[in-house]
């Protein structure tokens, strides 16, 4: 029996789609499946992850990805959370070959996917209903109004009642409004500690990498990180701030190498043409303005 969707994603500690190669498709324009036939692709995906899951905790990360890519291959490429799940768990894989470049490109797979996910239409439509209904279960007693259609039956306080609601016949209408709203915020929650687990990955791969821009990537991931640090936990949070701290120098000592070598190469180059007229980059001067980080150039003598 396949296991549920949060069983199989915490198996591994790690985290699929039909025609993967389609992941640019917008969720707008896929054709969806009907229910039955969802659920059965679902299932399918999902008994593949969990043997994942299970080769991943072996040690057998190569086989562990080629069977995510079988559980890829199940999911209706509409479906982004399932998507990112299994492509931030590919990305894992990765990171334990020491894959870096591979490891990026699956965590950023990862994180579009939910980006796609959190600015769908759909979800747009979800997440005003539920912040409307949220907002009338955070009012004072007594002024629920915005319970609007959902609990439009709900009858106003009387004067004696010290301003508790007291409802009419609809109170599966309520249950049902507020099971809506904790469903909504379940699923905020495993976006956003989808998009860590993601971004804390990235953030590995990139650092791994090295060069200026791959190390300024992993800055701007861990400060995203930091943003999200009720998401992350004690060893991913003292990974981050251990990160914020020591990646500016590392950053400024990438930089000034890759300066250094591009204008070793810009004098070789420079060399070439000057040889002609008996002149060469020693014939000029460079000198390095300190505030902008730029060069200018003067003769000698």
């Amino acid at each position: 029996m396949p296991t549920s969707r949060r069983e199989s994603e915490e198996a591994a500690d790690t985290e699929a789609r039909p025609g993967q190669e389609q992941e640019e498709l917008q969720p707008s324009s896929a054709i969806r499946f009907p229910p039955e036939e969802e659920a059965a692709l679902l299932s399918e995906s999902n008994a593949e992850k969990s043997t994942a899951n299970e080769l991943f905790k072996s040690a057998q990360y190569s086989q562990a990805i080629s069977v995510y890519d079988r559980a890829l291959a199940s999911v209706p490429n509409y479906l982004e959370y399932e998507i990112a799940v299994l492509k931030s768990n590919i990305a894992a894989c990765h990171l334990k070959l020491s894959d870096w470049k591979a490891a990026v490109d699956e965590a950023t797979k990862s994180l579009k996917a939910l980006d796609r996910l959190e600015t769908s239409p759909a979800s747009k439509s979800d997440g005003n209903e539920v912040e409307g209904l949220e907002g009338a279960r955070l009012q004072a007693p007594g002024k629920r109004n915005g319970l609007d259609k959902h609990l439009h039956h709900a009858a106003a306080p009387s004067k004696d009642d010290g301003g508790v609601v007291e409802l009419a016949d609809d109170e599966e209408n309520e249950a049902e409004a507020l099971e809506k709203i904790e469903k909504a915020d379940r699923r905020k929650d495993d976006i956003r500690r989808i998009r860590a687990k993601a971004l804390m990955r990235r953030a590995r791969a990139k650092s791994e990498q090295g060069g200026w821009g791959n190390l300024q990537g992993a800055l701007e991931d861990y400060q995203t990180l930091s943003s999200l640090s009720s998401t992350l936990s004690p060893s991913d949070t003292k990974i981050v701030n251990t990160a914020l701290r020591s990646l500016p120098a590392q950053i400024a000592a990438a930089k000034e190498k890759e300066m250094g070598e591009m204008m070793g190469k810009l004098k070789e180059l420079g060399n070439g043409f000057l040889k002609p007229f008996g002149l060469s980059t020693d014939s000029f001067k460079f000198e390095k303005d300190e505030k902008t980080g730029g060069y200018s150039i003067g003769m000698n003598g």
